[in-house]
């Protein structure tokens, strides 16, 4: 199937093409390699999974909820609007706004995809190659299972602005660092933090199972652009650190504001854009999920050294600056052991399953 033909926005261009400019960097050495980065290397290459197999897409989705979000996850929840709304436009609504949320993923990974092929041409080291040449692998099999679950919305939906400003920019620039910078640490932790709102909060296991499993590659993803990360950034200047952090701190701004991206939805449904938009920006469950979503992404920018004063000062304005103090390799050890918890029980089902024929 095509996504083209449920797309619930008119007229979107069958591709997306972005010009580049880069060396792609051949590296003679042959080195043993970063004992960090061999390892992770190691990991993605055992950790490799099949989606048509491992995920029991014989799952479906619910009807009246597809997800099985609570409605306090809805950011019109509570608002005139959704008081306004039969039955039936708030089962509508659901939808629409759970279906632009997995779009977001599916069109993330794809730009996940592109960065990572970027990054095995353009980083100078065999070991990061390696790695990030896992890591194509993983992103291709993420859009392919975010693919088979948004068909099961009906619906599907483009990716939104910021976020395509950002991608646009990780792919756009001739160093190697800041497509790390833009996907690696800012758009691959926001996901991370995102996904697993609906990993821990959903109760629809199809959709739990989905975003467990990819969480457990994006973890390593992120470890790849910490370590590598953390080895360059003390060699830069004071002036190319800060210029980093300028960066840093725009894009910080820029994914806060994507949950605005949903008035595509709200124009879908025929309700008032403006009344809509102006509700979500202001409401306290889109204020506590803006700050939720940096829970991953805070700890990396300290941990790679691009802590200063205005990373800082932004961190503290959008009050998430207390992340700083979470650890990200208890983070990643975690998304691994649940995703193995939805192993055990998907085998044990099975194996009742199997006993009971």
């Amino acid at each position: 199937m095509s996504l083209r033909d449920l797309y619930a926005v008119p007229d979107i261009d069958p591709a997306w093409t972005v010009p580049q400019e880069f060396e792609a960097v051949f590296d003679w050495e042959f080195d043993e390699g970063r004992k960090t980065l061999m390892h992770l290397y190691q990991k993605g290459k055992d950790m490799q999974w099949d989606a048509v197999n491992r995920i029991d897409w014989s799952l479906d989705l619910d009807i009246e909820n597809p997800m099985l979000m609570p409605d306090e996850a809805n950011g019109l929840f509570g608002s005139p609007m959704w008081e306004k709304m039969t039955p039936k436009e708030r089962v509508e609504s659901r939808r629409h706004a759970q279906a632009w949320n997995i779009s977001q993923f599916l069109q993330g990974e794809q730009a996940a995809l592109l960065c990572a092929a970027k990054i095995v041409q353009q980083v100078p080291d065999l070991d990061a190659k390696f790695y990030a040449a896992t890591q194509v692998m993983d992103e291709a099999r993420h859009v392919e299972a975010y693919k088979k679950l948004l068909e099961k919305f009906g619906v599907a939906y483009p990716m939104t602005k910021p976020l395509q400003e950002l991608v646009d920019q990780a792919l756009r620039d001739s160093r190697w660092d800041m497509t790390y910078l833009a996907m690696q640490v800012v758009i691959e932790g926001l996901a991370l933090a995102a996904f697993g709102t609906i990993r821990d909060i959903a109760q629809n296991p199809l959709a739990k199972m989905v975003n467990a499993y990819v969480m457990e590659d994006e973890a390593r993803h992120v470890a790849f652009g910490r370590l590598s990360l953390r080895d360059y950034y003390p060699q830069l200047t004071a002036t190319e650190r800060a210029e980093r952090e300028e960066f840093l701190v725009e894009a910080s701004w820029l994914m806060r504001d994507r949950m605005t991206g949903a008035r595509e939805t709200y124009e879908a449904l025929g309700l008032p854009v403006k009344d809509c938009v102006d509700w979500v920006e202001n409401s306290e469950i889109v204020k506590i999920y803006r700050q939720m979503l940096f829970q991953r992404i805070v700890p990396i920018v300290k941990d790679i050294g691009l802590w200063g004063d205005k990373v800082q000062k932004a961190y503290g304005e959008m009050g998430v600056l207390h992340y700083a103090d979470l650890n990200p390799q208890e983070l990643q050890e975690n998304d691994e052991k649940v995703a193995k918890e939805f192993d055990a029980r998907t085998a044990y089902v099975r194996a009742v399953a199997g006993a009971a024929e």
